[in-house]
């Protein structure tokens, strides 16, 4: 296979990916990386020294591609499928920026509560977790009246705002839950839950729910 993808089944960025994947049945080689192993994370430096996952790295046109947008971009550039994640035509201002208010606002919010809890005591960030909550609840009030008229972000079609939001929303509500305070978020989170992209990346994942901080 000409695609590897370098990730972690636990990793909400992966996630993001793993559903581009799985949408278009995209055929690649999966290499599972423990960054507390140090052969297998001086491995991946030599692919990616920032060190951070996903990352793909596709051997038939020699190019390593990080970050979760870049990956799905390139996919829908390079290996398109039945779902077109970055519709052509249409409004790509604005998918790209309710991927961006996603990635941003919401996704790193959320790891920043969930990176506090794995702190030792005497190193909480108490304050920036307050900060993270508070980013949390403004995008969701942003997302709220946006996804009640739609079927997914951008209307009827899947793409890749919907790919970001899944892994975000689902980790978003274990850490702070939204579901009395955010109804029509939360049907749309069960209709990302039912999609069978995510579903597959969830059911991949339930080994590994243990190492979750709850």
């Amino acid at each position: 296979m000409s695609l590897t993808l370098y990730y972690h089944p636990l990793s909400s960025f992966c996630w993001k990916a793993l559903i581009a994947l799985y949408e278009n049945d995209t055929p690649f080689t999966a290499v599972v990386v423990n960054l507390g192993d140090p052969a297998e994370r001086a491995n991946f430096l030599k692919v990616w020294p920032v060190g951070k996952f996903p990352v793909v790295r596709d051997d038939a046109r020699d190019r390593t591609v990080p970050e979760s947008s870049i990956i799905i971009e390139y996919l829908a550039r390079h290996y398109p499928g039945k779902t077109q994640l970055i519709p052509d035509g249409g409004h790509p201002t604005e998918l790209r920026k309710w991927d961006r208010v996603i990635d941003l606002h919401l996704h790193l919010s959320m790891q920043k509560i969930v990176g506090d809890r794995m702190r030792p005591e005497g190193s909480k960030d108490p304050f920036g977790v307050d900060q993270a909550k508070a980013l949390i609840k403004t995008a969701l009030d942003l997302i709220e009246p946006h996804i009640a008229s739609k079927q997914w972000m951008m209307g009827d079609a899947f793409t890749m705002a919907d790919c970001a939001a899944a892994p975000a929303l689902f980790y978003a509500d274990k850490v702070v839950p939204f579901g009395a305070t955010h109804q029509q978020t939360t049907a749309y989170l069960e209709r990302l839950k039912a999609r069978p992209s995510f579903a597959r990346v969830l059911k991949e994942a339930e080994p590994y729910f243990k190492m979750f901080p709850g």
